[in-house]
Parts: C-alpha cells; structure tokens; sequence
C-alpha cells in the first residue's frame, strides 16, 4: 500500500459499517507513521485482536497499538471525553504507552452529556436506529454554529457562557419533544472543568501536524469509521450517520487539501450487513441470515445490537467504488462462508420491473428493489490458513475475482480470519 509515491492513504467503509476497517487500519499502521480519524465519534467500534486479546476503539484511531504510530483523532470528529480517557485508561492497564503518541484537533467538537439527552429523545419518534451516543446533536450543533470546540477549553470562563445557553437551549428542545429529562448546567460546567486539564495536553492544530507529515513524506492513514451507505450526502438517507462518511470527507476531517491523497482503499465483507433500521436489499432469509450472523460474530462492538446479514450487494459496492473513488479493495470474513455450498452475489437491481443497475436515491424505492442474483459455487474447506491467494480454494479465487470484476476495483487485501497474521496482500 505504502511505497515512495504513496505516503497519504484514506481507508473508508465501501458498505453500511462494521467491515473489518479497524483489522485493515492496525495492519497497514505496521507500516505507517501517522493515524488520523477523521470524522465520526463514539458510535463507531473498531476492534482490533492480537492474539488472543481483543481492543475495541471507539474514538481512538486503530494505529495505536503499533509503537511507532502517533494517532491524531482530527478535527471531523466529534468527542466524547469520558469515553475517550476511558479507552486511554485501559489502553494503559492493558500494557499500550500513547505518552506522545496521541494527539487532538483543538478544532474538534465535544459531545456533551445533553447531546445524549436530545438524542435520546429524537431517537423515540424518528426510529432510525441511532447508537444514542449523541452524535448527530453533536454534529447539529456544529453545523449551527453553536457547538463548543476542544479549544474552548482554553478559556473556562468563556466557555461556561456558551454553555449556559445551549444548556436552556437544550432543556426547552427536551421539553418541547415530550422528555421528562433535563440537562443540569452545573454538572455540565464541572465536566468542562474536570476535561480541560487532561484534554489540552493533548491538543494540537493537528491539520498543520498531517500537514508537515505528508510534505515530510511521512506515511499516513487516515481513517474513517462507519460506510459509504451510511453518508449523510451519498447513503441510504435518512438512515444514515451525521458525517462525511466517505474519502471526500478524509480531507476535510483531518485539515489537509485532497491533493494530499495518494490511495484509497474500500473495507468490504465478503457478504453484506448493516444495523438498525433502513432498507437491506440482498438480507437473507431466516435460518441464512441466523447462520451467517453467528458464524460472522455480527454484533455491534458499541451498541452488542445484531447485525442484520445478507448476500454481497455488487450494485452497493459498485456505488461506492464511484462516491469514494476507490483505488482498491481489501474484502474481509471470507471464511465466514467457508461452509455454504452454495453463494449468491446481487448483481443489479429489478425495481418496479424494469433493470435498475444504480442505486435509486429514494430511500422507499431502494426498499422496494428485487435483487438479480447469480450463484457461485462454494469451496466448503476452512480458509483461515491461507496466507497467499494461491493457498485459497480455486472457487474461492474464482468468487474473488467475480467480486472485483463487478465492483470495479481491484482486490488487494483479503482477510480470512480476525488475527492480524490472517491477511492476503494480493
């Protein structure tokens, strides 16, 4: 991934989330210098296993298990604090030292207990299947120019000012949705006043830091959490996240111009999942989607929620390749599929019975579409020992390469287990 000509590289999610981005992250960081994330907040889960142990990240960029890598959470985040230094806290109970590696964007934005509150709130009448972590508050608040940033903290007296108001703010919003809950402003001043010491060691332009890395020729990986499908621009919409999910967000999140990238890789399962609420096209049937998704371990790393599973959706991918301009893929879990004799791939859509090969940007058409399947055949034999393209089962090369042929980008990386050594570099 990494050579003399590619030194910045974006990994995004080419589906709706959960696809194996933080196991890709954490082995291309082996070789990289920096770990920027760079949009998103605690309602993503990343999670990384090195032998037998298991790290799930949520805030913190998945390179930060690699002593070498300074990780920078960026300015296209929106923080939680309290989840933060818990992740940092056992991170350091677990043996990993982040002393000089860890930095922050002072031009991020925080999430406060109310955005919790309001997102609680909202979640009951729109039911789009939030994590409620109070990310799109967060992010409402930023777009609104009203939202308390990192640096904020520099200036307690300041700071306590704006709070008061969106605190009202928020409690009339409350009120007026039905809540019995209220925010209390005292609390939330002396969260202020008890993040600021430990925050502002941490923060940094951190823009001007990826900067002078790349023009350093330094190698970066900037990293994204949630899917394609999940853009609030380009995804299923409005069961979609708050933020930039795609590569186009990368440069805007972590402060640099998007000259600055060389790469972009697409994180995809070798079949399709998605949690909470909003159309699935290719979503197996009951025992299938039972099978898959215990085989698979699908269940969210934040919420323990089932993902709900399904065949590869080409048309999706396809999609993806297109909104983030994909150099390549890395396909992920193929050896969840090591048992099926048989496997189906979506490669278009029939909607309203005519040929549909694009995704429709109706959120109620695409709820209505019938997937065109063809059926590959199934290799039956365990898959997690290969560590060469020509280790794996000829059908299993040959369900590869029909993946890459539809989705248009090339296959680069494969993933046939959750440890680190259970990777092909194509």
């Amino acid at each position: 991934m990494f050579d003399a000509k590619t030194t910045c590289v974006v990994v995004v999610g080419a589906q709706w989330g959960d696809e194996g981005k933080g196991k890709l992250v954490d082995v291309l960081a082996e070789r990289a210098d920096f770990v920027v994330r760079y949009q998103g907040g605690a309602n993503a889960g990343h999670t990384v296993v090195i032998g037998d142990s298991h790290f799930i990240l949520r805030q913190i960029p998945s390179g930060i298990l690699h002593a070498q890598v300074t990780c920078i959470v960026g300015n296209g985040v929106v923080l939680e604090p309290e989840t933060f230094f818990g992740e940092l806290d056992q991170l350091a109970e677990r043996g990993i030292d982040t002393t000089g590696r860890m930095l922050v964007s002072d031009r991020a934005h925080l999430v406060l207990p109310f955005h919790k509150l309001l997102d609680a709130a909202s979640e009951k009448s729109q039911q789009l299947g939030t994590t409620g972590r109070g990310i799109g508050p967060a992010y409402e608040d930023k777009y609104g120019r009203r939202g308390i940033r990192v640096t904020d903290l520099r200036h307690l007296d300041c700071a306590r000012a704006v709070l008061t108001d969106r605190v009202h703010r928020a409690n009339r919003l409350l009120e007026l949705m039905g809540s019995a809950e209220r925010a209390s402003l005292t609390e939330h001043a002396a969260l202020l006043e008890r993040w600021a010491p430990r925050l502002l060691p941490l923060a940094a332009d951190t823009g001007l830091v990826v900067h002078r890395a790349v023009r350093g020729g330094k190698r970066v990986l900037l990293e994204g959490a949630q899917g394609a499908l999940l853009d609030v621009d380009h995804g299923t919409y409005p069961y979609v996240t708050s933020s930039t999910t795609t590569a186009g967000g990368a440069a805007v999140g972590a402060g640099i111009g998007p000259t600055a990238i060389d790469d972009v890789l697409g994180v995809v399962k070798a079949y399709t999942t998605r949690v909470g609420n909003g159309p699935l096209p290719t979503e197996a049937e009951s025992p299938l989607d039972v099978r898959l998704r215990e085989l698979g371990g699908e269940f969210g790393s934040v919420t323990g929620r089932p993902r709900r599973c399904g065949w590869f959706d080409a048309t999706v991918v396809r999609y993806a390749v297109r909104v983030n301009g994909l150099t390549g893929l890395a396909v992920t879990k193929l050896d969840v599929l090591d048992s099926f004799a048989e496997i189906p791939v979506c490669t278009a859509y029939r909607l309203d019975g005519s040929a549909c090969e694009e995704i429709p940007a109706e959120v109620d058409a695409l709820g209505r579409v019938d997937p065109i399947y063809e059926t590959h055949e199934g290799w039956r034999e365990p898959t997690g020992g290969a560590r060469t393209l020509a280790d794996l089962p000829r059908a299993a090369r040959a369900y590869l390469d029909r993946l890459e042929a539809l989705s248009g980008a090339p296959v680069r990386y494969v993933s046939v287990g959750t440890r680190r050594d259970q990777i092909i570099e194509v």
